[in-house]
């Protein structure tokens, strides 16, 4: 099937993709900040024993793991005003459902780092006086970190890659700003082309920054 390539309006409407490319990182930016030390929180209370701790932050990781997260999107934009009486944003409703969802993703990842700690090392830290606290932050935690970090970096791609999801509450980001364009010049398969090349171009360094930092950190350990 012939078709008349048209990236000559992606070129004119590159004002329209930055403003969408803004709004990307932005809802990035809050997204998985909250989402990772809310996250290492959650985490931590997972691994605790004390059914108190360890039994609401399960229940949280099963119901934001195991629910759609377009579906969270759109519930805390329609239905939690609704129960709440108070208004939620575009912003507020995707940055709720995509920070709640990685908590609980997150959460997962740092309690399998800290459970993969021998046992020896909290021992260690009860020996010279330590409590829970104090050796999860001295001890386990640098250690765990640095074990689940390509699974974090993994986890921050795909909370980067979400962030298309709040345009089905017209929260203004880079693939909504592809949906005018495409609507206005009927040049879909351009437009979403250069969201992907977009998406590239931001990650791939970040990509590369974080196998630069573990090779760093697996020669420390040496």
């Amino acid at each position: 099937m012939d078709h008349n390539w048209d990236f000559a309006t992606i070129l004119t409407n590159w004002r329209v993709y930055w403003v969408g490319l803004q709004g990307t990182l932005l809802m990035f930016g809050v997204t998985v900040t909250l989402g990772m030390f809310g996250g290492l929180i959650i985490g931590i209370l997972r691994y605790m024993k004390h059914p108190a701790a360890a039994w609401p932050a399960r229940a949280f990781v099963e119901v934001f793991r195991n629910t759609p997260v377009l579906v969270q999107i759109i519930w805390f934009y329609y239905a939690f005003p609704i129960l709440t009486g108070i208004e939620t944003s575009p912003f507020l409703a995707a940055a709720l459902g995509i920070s709640l969802n990685t908590m609980a993703f997150s959460a997962e990842i740092y309690r399998a780092g800290i459970q993969s700690i021998d046992k020896g090392q909290w021992e260690a830290g009860k020996a010279i006086g330590m409590n829970f606290a104090q050796t999860m932050r001295r001890i386990i935690l640098p250690v765990a970190l640095k074990r689940v970090l390509p699974a974090l970096t993994n986890r921050g791609i795909e909370v980067f890659k979400m962030s298309t999801l709040a345009s089905v509450v017209a929260y203004i980001e880079t693939l909504s700003q592809a949906k005018l364009i495409a609507e206005l010049n009927y040049n879909p398969i351009e437009s979403y082309t250069a969201v992907a090349l977009i998406f590239f171009v931001v990650l791939y360094p970040v990509v590369q920054g974080t196998y630069a930092l573990e090779r760093v950190l697996n020669r420390s350990d040496r």
